[in-house]
């Protein structure tokens, strides 16, 4: 089992299976620790769940890093409004993030590292860039300028990203303007707010040093796959590629996977603009199960338009296939041999390792529900209970989502 999917830089289908000697490594972006998790956090750490998942089914070794912005101007801002250190709300909202992850089924990542821990050696990555002459001053701080000659490597960039750009500061949103690419390494600033001693003077460093550094530090590049949602291809992975080509003469990653935005009313979630549903709130109203059914539904690279009415729906669809499929091998002496369950279970892990096909996995195990409901005698054939168990405890490990109920 290995799992192909489609690079979001290249376009070309990638496979990622076992690496000989080493864990096959992972990076995903993580949260700038201000506010709640929404829900599509949750669907994009949902479907990086799936590869951990896969890739462990198989038993293939990962690494998997997962950074926290915990110095950055929205934290420094909420803090003031609140009255609280930056420190205090970067760590409470951390704590409340992963609980959140974990009540949703995530698996954790095996490294969690904070930006605080890694200003040291994200100055000594500025430093590096500033030795290339693509450094300077301006109002906003210290920018680089990326190196035309990495224009064919690295993301193509023009109005089809500048939609889902992150403002910030030193990155103009027109991606088509003369000095659009430039992007910060460091911005100077004093106590009481976040700073760090550096060449420059007192500052933080630019928000794309981060997770470069993070990764080379942990895990070695290139990685062997990166990703996060999709409003993360421009500035922030550009910058990233762009950082690793000039001082590795690489791309950071093998293999980008990028997942498509949760939208209500036609809007994509956000934090900043307090446009959102909370995580927790959708996990207190249907439960983890039901929530991971929903959030799966359509493709990773499909935008998904969150309604309550299709919430509801998930759950009642979801609790109906779990009660058939409970029920079924809960007696023995019915009509279903186990082969049909363990076709379920192929379906599922083929789905997966065939494009991360969320939707159409889910699909196999809502055609066995339906398949074990018509039957004139709904459980499994006498003698064969133990392989169709085996059968949904292995669908179970692989989607996050109980059919069974607690082993």
């Amino acid at each position: 089992m290995s799992l192909r999917i489609r690079d979001s830089l290249s376009g070309r289908t990638h496979r990622l299976g076992a690496v000989r000697g080493r864990p096959l490594t992972l990076y995903v972006c993580g949260p700038t620790v201000y506010d709640v998790a929404h829900v599509g956090h949750g669907r994009t750490y949902l479907y990086f769940d799936l590869v951990r998942r896969l890739l462990r089914e198989d038993g293939v070794p990962v690494r998997h890093v997962m950074n926290f912005t915990d110095v950055e101007d929205k934290i420094t801002a909420r803090a003031k409004a609140l009255g609280i250190p930056w420190q205090e709300l970067a760590r409470r909202e951390e704590r409340k993030f992963s609980k959140d992850l974990a009540d949703l089924g995530v698996l954790p990542p095996h490294v969690r590292p904070r930006a605080s821990q890694y200003v040291g050696r994200m100055v000594d990555v500025a430093r590096r860039l500033e030795r290339t002459g693509r450094v300077r001053r301006t109002d906003e701080g210290y920018v680089y300028s990326p190196d035309p000659e990495h224009a064919t490597e690295n993301f193509p960039v023009g109005p089809q990203l500048e939609r889902h750009a992150v403002p910030e500061p030193g990155h103009p949103i027109d991606a088509s303007g003369g000095g659009a690419l430039d992007f910060l390494v460091w911005k100077p600033q004093e106590p009481p707010q976040p700073s760090f001693r550096s060449p420059w003077g007192p500052g933080v460093p630019g928000w794309h040093l981060e997770c470069y550094t993070m990764a080379s530090h942990l895990l070695g590049l290139p990685v062997d796959l990166h990703g996060g949602g999709m409003d993360l291809i421009f500035p922030h992975h550009y910058a990233e590629n762009e950082v690793a080509l000039t001082l590795n003469r690489t791309l950071f990653s093998r293999t980008l996977v990028h997942t498509a935005f949760v939208t209500e009313d036609g809007r994509k979630m956000s934090k900043s603009r307090g446009h959102l549903v909370p995580l927790r709130s959708a996990l207190d109203d249907v439960g983890r199960d039901a929530l991971r059914w929903y959030l799966l539904g359509p493709p990773y690279s499909v935008r998904l338009e969150w309604s309550s009415a299709g919430v509801e729906r998930a759950r009642r669809e979801y609790e109906r296939v779990a009660a058939t499929l409970r029920a079924s091998v809960a007696s023995t002496g019915g009509s279903i041999g186990c082969s049909r369950y363990e076709a379920a279970e192929t379906g599922v892990a083929v789905a997966l390792e065939d494009g991360l096909r969320s939707h159409d996995a889910l699909s196999h195990v809502r055609a066995l529900a339906d398949d074990i409901g018509a039957a004139a005698q709904p459980t499994v054939a006498r003698g064969e209970r133990r392989h169709a168990r085996r059968a949904l405890r292995s669908m179970e490990r692989l989607l996050g989502i109980s059919l069974l109920g607690p082993s």
